[in-house]
């Protein structure tokens, strides 16, 4: 698993550093243009280690393009603050950028603020959580999604959780933000494993991708199914307050956790198997591909209208 696990990052970064060195080679429209592109990233709370891995990648990513385009990251304070996410895109747009990439807050209530974006003739590209189709169909809008399939992902972790239990066992689910399609759909993959399984999934609560909420939120999981065998995290950050509140517990070793992200904090929980397994989806691999489709539209001339629909992005499976 784990020199599979090398292969796939390796072969990652491989196809980042081609991407890094040679970003718009088939576009020379592109280079002819005078003035660089001003990209907007706008991310959801930096306090989350996924995100700051997400602005750092697209720093990076800049740092080796700074003849082609300007950067600038927003994030904001927590991962519920979704009024100031909006005024962030607000700002952007009053500042004239060229493209925003978009990790929405909110499946829903940042439709408006993107459509507005796009009428404007900003580029609008979706990363992360994508944004409701029917909400953006019933706008009358295109948004491209560049990400990875949160279901697909979810499954690869549940499957695997699956195999260090036993038929019939009891589990718990800790959601992300309830109103975003992640959330949403990492749910929906952990219930196809443990239903595939013959697990009975008995609680069903959301930690809002926080620490502390997470901690709480399975603290009341446990209290309340004493027979729980695992609790199955939407992210690591739940996660990681999901361990705590089962050593608190006293079930160390008896319940099993697992997250999705990978990020750095979870890593010594894997090594010492705190975490059973988590889920990469490469969060700096996913702000430099939403840059770059951004880019690529800005440098073909394209309306949002004639943007490709889903580019999916690698997701995988991550354990000891």
């Amino acid at each position: 698993m784990k020199s599979a696990i090398r292969r796939r990052v390796l072969s990652a970064a491989v196809a980042l550093a081609a991407c890094t060195a040679l970003p718009f080679a088939a576009s020379p429209a592109f280079a002819q243009n005078a003035g660089k592109p001003k990209v907007a990233l706008v991310m959801k709370s930096l306090a989350n280690e996924f995100f700051l891995t997400m602005e750092n990648g697209a720093k990076d990513y800049q740092q080796h393009n700074t003849d082609k385009f300007d950067l600038i990251t927003n994030g904001i304070k927590d991962e519920t603050d979704t009024a100031a996410q909006i005024r962030i895109v607000e700002q952007m747009i009053v500042s004239k950028v060229d493209a925003i990439v978009i990790a929405p807050a909110d499946s829903k209530a940042l439709v408006p603020v993107i459509k507005k974006a796009a009428d404007a003739g900003i580029i609008v590209v979706n990363i992360d959580n994508r944004l409701d189709q029917d909400v953006l169909k019933s706008k009358d809008l295109n948004v491209p999604f560049v990400g990875p399939d949160n279901r697909k992902g979810a499954r690869k972790v549940g499957d695997y959780l699956a195999k260090h239990l036993k038929k019939g066992d009891e589990v718990g689910i800790i959601e992300g933000v309830s109103t975003t399609t992640n959330a949403q759909q990492r749910t929906a993959g952990f219930k196809d494993a443990m239903d595939a399984a013959g697990m009975k999934v008995v609680a069903l609560q959301s930690g809002d991708w926080e620490i502390d909420k997470g901690n709480a939120v399975a603290s009341q999981i446990l209290n309340a199914n004493p027979n729980v065998k695992a609790l199955l995290c939407g992210n690591d950050n739940m996660a990681i307050g999901a361990v705590s509140a089962v050593r608190a517990a006293g079930k160390t070793g008896k319940v099993q956790v697992v997250g999705y992200d990978n990020i750095g904090a979870i890593k010594p929980m894997l090594k010492d198997g705190r975490v059973l397994a988590t889920a990469d989806q490469y969060a700096a691999k996913q702000a430099v591909f939403g840059i770059d489709v951004a880019l690529k539209a800005i440098a073909g001339h394209k309306k949002q209208s004639e943007l490709s629909t889903v580019v999916e992005t690698p997701v995988d499976l991550v354990t000891k």
